[in-house]
């Protein structure tokens, strides 16, 4: 490693390691901004790129004594997909909205794990947890189409509530499908004191994560300056992410329900956005670690695999979310184009693929998180191509912004 090579001290080496993460990343959204694709994207090039694959100038010790990032930065993660739980917006269709967010993915998640037993003969352990990741969608990539082209109505509104549901189910089908593989043995047996333990984990640390809500909503009031007001919801959320790690289970559903309460007793959409502008070097840390993880040869191996993955996860949730809205009754452009705008797939998958990659074993978990994040590269090229493409057949475009899609 290039670092490693000369010879300086380890604070010296874990400094300059976090300044070329940062650095990297940001020259390399440049080149990806030219070629319009999401900036997700290029931080994953930029790990890849700076890592033990390429060029080789991070050393192991850093990119692997970095694993507590992955769970601060799932923390934020989840808490921000709270914010978007405001019971208020599911008020007037709240029902129908719920029935096609579980139509989607769950048979997104069905097909995905069905594929990979029958066809590829995976274990049961991975095929479930890829499944579960196959349920989540990617709501910055699906928001920032929307707001693009200005689109507005009916079909818009369901689609973001459809989003910001579909990754509350995506973390809580994971998280009972991680309680799955960890209770199992290895002859592939279900240990049901296994399966138990992390359940009642789960629901502790979801009950603590709405106490935090409750204090942060008393704490937090109009006598507060703005930075202690920021101080005090990151202290909260990372002290939620340290009790999880104490249990040894993840932030998501204990931080998810942080922000869900808090959003819904409080109100205080601006605590939202100050953390949102305080996340992005640790996020941008995260991802960049995540492209330096994916080994590259192993795509050879995995390549059609990652591809069926690709395609059968769209298949899914095209067709799943036509039932739902078929069952609901819903309008004709939502049947037909709104499982076309689910498809982008990023943060929220690739932080839990993360997370399978630790419950698996070595070989499998490597092949997860690399089907996950190639198939994330390839999600964020085409997923905003087919939004747009929805937007403009259910009519969601004014007529002064179709010239834009052409």
């Amino acid at each position: 490693m290039v670092l490693d090579s000369l010879n300086l001290s380890n604070s010296t080496v874990t400094i300059l390691s976090l300044s070329i993460i940062l650095l990297s990343a940001f020259l390399m959204t440049r080149i990806t901004k030219k070629l319009k694709f999401p900036n997700v994207t290029g931080y994953i090039l930029a790990g890849i790129l700076i890592g033990p694959c390429v060029l080789k100038i991070i050393p192991h010790s850093i990119i692997n004594g970095m694993e507590f990032v992955a769970d601060i930065a799932l923390a934020f993660i989840a808490f921000d997909v709270g914010r978007y739980l405001k019971l208020s917006n599911f008020k007037e269709n709240g029902s129908k909205v719920l029935i096609i967010t579980l139509c989607e993915s769950l048979m997104a998640a069905s097909i995905v794990t069905v594929t990979m037993l029958s066809v590829f003969k995976l274990p049961l352990s991975f095929s479930l947890l890829l499944g579960s990741i196959g349920a989540a969608t990617a709501p910055a990539s699906t928001i920032m189409t929307i707001r693009q082209y200005k689109a507005r109505g009916n079909f818009v509104n369901t689609l973001f509530q459809v989003v910001a549901l579909g990754d509350a189910v995506a973390l809580i089908s994971f998280s009972i499908c991680a309680t799955i593989a960890k209770a199992m043995s290895s002859n592939g047996e279900l240990n049901f004191k296994l399966f138990l333990y992390p359940i009642i984990l789960n629901l502790i640390v979801i009950v603590i994560g709405i106490i935090f809500a409750l204090i942060l909503n008393r704490i937090i009031n109009q006598k507060r300056t703005e930075d202690n007001k920021l101080i005090l919801g990151i202290s909260m959320i990372i002290l939620l992410s340290g009790i999880c790690s104490a249990f040894n289970i993840s932030p998501l559903l204990s931080s998810m329900a942080l922000g869900t309460v808090y959003i819904n007793i409080s109100n205080n959409k601006k605590l939202f956005l100050q953390i949102s502008n305080f996340t992005p070097p640790i996020l941008i840390t995260f991802f960049v670690l995540s492209g330096m993880r994916l080994n590259i040869p192993s795509l050879l191996t995995g390549g059609i695999i990652g591809l069926s993955y690709f395609i059968v996860r769209i298949i899914g949730k095209y067709i799943g979310t036509y039932i739902g809205s078929s069952l609901v009754r819903a309008d004709d452009e939502i049947r037909k184009y709104l499982g076309l705008a689910l498809i982008p797939q990023a943060s929220v998958s690739i932080g839990l693929a993360f997370l399978g990659q630790r419950i698996l074993p070595n070989d499998l978990g490597l092949l997860l998180s690399t089907i996950i994040l190639s198939s994330a590269i390839l999600y964020e090229i085409v997923g905003p191509i087919l939004a747009k493409v929805s937007l403009y057949l259910s009519g969601s475009i004014p007529l002064d912004n179709v010239k834009e899609i052409s």
